[in-house]
């Protein structure tokens, strides 16, 4: 295994643990009119006036189940593409398939990335497509969900480098 699957197969998974932290934390959107309410793709949760936080199950949007569902299969493809990545170590013929599941869940990140402002029509943020009000703000949940793109795509380049025929 040369040093550019090592590198590939560590971006990788690096790119897959920012994405699967994005989804367990709560803070896509954040607010604080009537208490911080940070909202997430898999939690909702609510403080009022320094009160424990209440978590609950958001209601999504459409828009936003697809690109819960996006980014679920994404992370499925990235965690496909390491472990693929490590096999390749003793099967080399593995690494083209790495690169075009990685390639597939590269896409499937950037359309959750584009699917999502859709949703910031609902009643919770109270905005528009694509228009987020001047009380709202993306959260550290988002911030690691763009940094799991960038790996990805770096990753992605370092896998294509990988796989170049040999002349």
């Amino acid at each position: 295994m040369d040093k550019l699957t090592v590198i590939s197969g560590f971006l990788f998974f690096a790119a897959d643990v920012f994405a699967i932290a994005s989804l367990a934390n709560p803070e896509w959107i954040i607010t604080d009119e009537a208490g911080e309410v940070r909202i997430g793709l898999t939690w909702q949760c609510q403080t009022i006036y320094g009160r424990e936080p209440v978590c609950t199950g958001p209601r999504l949007s459409p828009e936003w189940m697809t690109t819960l569902f996006f980014i679920l299969l994404g992370v499925i493809c990235l965690t496909v593409t390491w472990i693929l990545l490590i096999v390749s170590h003793w099967k080399p013929v593995v690494l083209k398939y790495a690169r075009w599941i990685a390639f597939v869940g590269m896409v499937l990140f950037c359309l959750a990335a584009l699917i999502f402002p859709i949703g910031f029509y609902m009643d919770e943020i109270g905005g528009q497509p694509y228009k987020l009000p001047s009380s709202v703000q993306v959260g550290s949940s988002y911030v690691l969900f763009i940094m799991s793109i960038f790996f990805t795509i770096i990753s992605e380049l370092f896998a294509g480098k990988v796989c170049l025929p040999m002349i």
